[in-house]
């Protein structure tokens, strides 16, 4: 928004010329962490005593952490501060005109209202379950699939048209066209080492990375600022991605497929690491406000969204690792117990509980050991991500 006004007003008198400074992503990117950071701080308080108002608490399991009954009736459903700040902040500051941060914020909106619904009934209804699991998978499902419908030819077309003349030819082909490079499945740590997918190939993993991603940062979201560090680090090192893989010279030298319109995505990516900041001066513990799943699992999708945009795939399981490990805990847990309660008659499980940070916490270690060890490991990963920038 603020970009088209400096264009139209530069067009008006040279005397604004000094708001060429708008062209340039980096600026407007800066511009919009600043703005989602005091967006956030600002509505903070006044989103919190709301939702104290309206009673919305957050039910606490009976076969939860004992340590966790005094945080019930905490406010959540705290995602929507960080929804508002990341929606104002970017449409502020990114090219209206970029087709790759619409699709971004639509699917971070459709998760944010899946969230919405699962959070809603349990802090009305009661319910500590909220929606249920075959509900939950259903709609995100849609959304992955029509996310990965639009991507598949998004990315592989230069710009809109020639993106929709690519799913014209696809359907008038019989569901059979050919790919460009860049739409194949980028390998970290080689150079140009690509494999290409096809379509059907593209829109599986795309839907896998983006529905994986989402419930794995929702699972990950269990103690004070264990979720919203990780995923600002996560989304800054897919900024920086971003600008490379959007940049013609930057992606030549580094040998990235280059994605005209991709560069854009830094502005989102930034406007979530001020938002997550934002958040976390209410969330850091004593947490006076939750995420929610309304909040978890937009951001998410909204990861793996862009991690599918940018060609870093694989990077986003490394940088994410911690997300990757707390839904492989869940996923072993369940899978031992229900194996050795048909073997055996009873159920046994592989850790003391899941998903993994519980396990942590059983074993002695207090929250906020958790919490900050797990933000190291994060800051190392996303590290060892960055470095397949130029380690090929």
């Amino acid at each position: 928004m603020l970009l088209s006004l400096a264009q139209w007003l530069q067009g008006l008198s040279p005397e604004f010329g000094f708001l060429r400074v708008f062209q340039y992503i980096t600026f407007r990117a800066l511009m919009a962490a600043m703005t989602a950071l005091l967006i956030g701080l600002g509505l903070g308080k006044p989103v919190i005593r709301r939702l104290t108002a309206l009673k919305i608490g957050q039910p606490i399991r009976g076969y939860g952490m004992e340590t966790h009954l005094s945080k019930s009736g905490t406010p959540t459903m705290g995602g929507v501060l960080i929804l508002l700040s990341i929606g104002l902040s970017t449409l502020l500051w990114f090219d209206l005109t970029n087709r790759f941060v619409w699709i971004v914020m639509l699917v971070t909106a459709g998760f944010g209202a899946i969230g919405w619904v699962d959070d809603w009934r349990k802090v009305v209804r009661k319910d500590p379950e909220g929606m249920r699991s075959r509900e939950k998978y259903f709609w995100q499902s849609v959304i992955g699939v029509v996310a990965a419908t639009a991507l598949v030819f998004a990315i592989s077309g230069t710009t809109t048209r020639e993106s929709w003349l690519l799913f014209t030819s696809w359907v008038s082909a019989g569901f059979h066209v050919q790919l460009p490079p860049q739409a194949g499945l980028l390998v970290p740590f080689f150079k140009e080492v690509s494999y290409p997918m096809g379509v059907i190939g593209f829109m599986v993993m795309t839907y896998l990375v983006i529905v994986g991603s989402s419930n794995a940062v929702n699972l990950t979201d269990g103690l004070d600022g264990l979720a919203i560090m990780p995923v600002v680090m996560v989304g800054t090192s897919l900024g920086i991605f971003a600008y490379v893989s959007g940049n013609l010279t930057f992606s030549r030298y580094l040998l990235f497929p280059h994605i005209p319109g991709s560069g854009e995505l830094m502005i989102f990516c930034a406007a979530m690491a001020g938002a997550g900041l934002a958040f976390l001066w209410y969330n850091t513990h004593p947490a006076q406000v939750f995420m929610g799943d309304v909040g978890a699992l937009a951001l998410g999708g909204a990861l793996g969204i862009i991690a599918v945009i940018v060609r870093q795939e694989i990077v986003l399981a490394v940088m994410g690792g911690i997300f990757v490990v707390e839904a492989l805990s869940v996923m072993a847990q369940v899978t031992y117990f229900k194996y050795t309660r048909k073997r055996f008659g009873e159920g046994r499980r592989l850790l003391k509980m899941a998903p993994l940070h519980h396990h942590f916490e059983k074993t002695g270690w207090k929250e906020t050991q958790v919490v900050v060890r797990f933000w190291i490991v994060t800051m190392l990963l996303c590290l060892a991500g960055l470095s397949t920038l130029k380690l090929r």
